[in-house]
C-alpha cells in the first residue's frame, strides 16, 4: 500500500504521504495512471451531456494536466528546447536544468495538447477506455524506459533509473501492455508495437545527442505514448 501511495505522491498532486523515493512504486504507475484516466474518461463522457464534445474533452484533459501538476508536459517542453540541432550534450544538460520554456518547447507542447484534445473528442463514450490505455501505460511505458536507459546529470531522473529494481519493471511492463488492450485486439497491438517503437527510438536519440537521459526525457516519452495510444485508438475507430 505504500509503494502505490509513493506512485501517486509522485505522479499527481494529491496530498499523499509516499515511501521512500519515486522508484520504490515504479510498479504501481500504471495503475495510477489508469486511476487518472478513468476519471478523466469520466469527465469526458459526464459533461458531455451538458457540453458539446470538444469542451467536454477539454475538460477531461484539464483534469489531467491540473491533477499531474503538468510534470510530464513540463518535461516534453524542455525536451524540444534542448535538443535542437548541432547542440552538444553540455548545452542540452544546461537547457534541460533551465526552467523557462523557449519556441520549440511551446510549439510541441501546443500540438501534443491539441492531439489529445482531439483524440479525446473524437473517441466519444469510447473515451473512458481509451484514456485508461493511454495514460496508464504512458506510465509504464516511462518506467520501462527509464530501467533500459543510461542516466546522465545529478537529478531526479537519474535517481530514478538507478532505483529501479527488474521485478517492478517487468510488472509494470506487463500492466501496461495489458491496458493498451482495453479497446480491444486491433488497436492494443497497434498501440504497443508504436509504443516499443517509440522508446526504442526515443532511447537510441537520447543516447546518440547527450549520452544518456534525464528526467525530462522521461517525461517527453511519457506525453509521447500517451499521444501515441489515443491515436492509434482514434485510427482504429475510424476505419
Amino acid at each position: 500500500m505504500r509503494r502505490l501511495l509513493t506512485a501517486v505522491q509522485f505522479l499527481t498532486v494529491l496530498p499523499v504521504a509516499g515511501d521512500g523515493p519515486p522508484a520504490r512504486g515504479a510498479m504501481f504507475f500504471p495503475v495510477v495512471g489508469a486511476g487518472l484516466g478513468l476519471a478523466a474518461g469520466g469527465i469526458r463522457v459526464a459533461t458531455a451531456r451538458v457540453f458539446p464534445p470538444s469542451i467536454a474533452a477539454l475538460l477531461a484533459l484539464g483534469l489531467l494536466i491540473v491533477v499531474t501538476g503538468a510534470l510530464h508536459e513540463d518535461g516534453l517542453a524542455d525536451v524540444f528546447d534542448a535538443f535542437r540541432a548541432g547542440r552538444s550534450p553540455e548545452k542540452i544538460q544546461a537547457i534541460l536544468k533551465d526552467s523557462r520554456i523557449g519556441a520549440y518547447g511551446a510549439v510541441a507542447l501546443v500540438m501534443t495538447l491539441l492531439l489529445r484534445w482531439q483524440a479525446i473528442e473524437f473517441l466519444n463514450d469510447g473515451a473512458i477506455p481509451a484514456l485508461v490505455a493511454a495514460v496508464g501505460a504512458s506510465r509504464g511505458a516511462m518506467v520501462v524506459f527509464a530501467y533500459v536507459s543510461t542516466p546522465i546529470g545529478d537529478g531526479l531522473g537519474k535517481a530514478f533509473c538507478l532505483g529501479l529494481r527488474r521485478p517492478d519493471v517487468v510488472v509494470a511492463g506487463i500492466l501496461s501492455a495489458a491496458l493498451l488492450f482495453l479497446t480491444g485486439p486491433g488497436a492494443g497491438a497497434a498501440a504497443l508495437c508504436g509504443n516499443a517503437l517509440a522508446i526504442w527510438l526515443a532511447r537510441s536519440y537520447f543516447h546518440r545527442r547527450a549520452g544518456g537521459v534525464t528526467g525530462d526525457c522521461m517525461g517527453a516519452v511519457c506525453q509521447i505514448s500517451e499521444v501515441v495510444t489515443l491515436l492509434a485508438n482514434v485510427c482504429l475507430q475510424s476505419i
